[in-house]
């Protein structure tokens, strides 16, 4: 884990596209802003922990991966299997 320490109105970059800015201090409470592009996803983490536990529970429910990957998203559509007549 990296610790940097940044005062109000100081940023970090991450990756060149994602900027993490100090926005106020109050007591133990800290504002940050975020500028990120649009195709970036961001939660706060007890939220991805909780999408990720009913990712797994319905996953388990289906015996398999529920159609979601490993971030949750749903596959590309697949292509239908062809009539095998009969």
């Amino acid at each position: 884990m990296l610790y940097l320490t940044r005062k109000i109105g100081e940023s970090v970059i991450i990756n060149g596209d994602i900027e993490v800015t100090v926005i106020d201090i109050r007591g133990k409470s800290i504002k940050l802003g975020f500028t990120f592009p649009s195709t970036a996803t961001v939660l706060r983490r007890e939220i991805h922990e909780r999408i990720q536990a009913e990712n797994r529970a319905a996953a388990a429910l289906e015996g398999g991966t529920g159609g979601l990957d490993a971030e949750g998203a749903p596959p590309p559509a697949a292509a239908s299997e062809p009539d095998k007549g009969g």
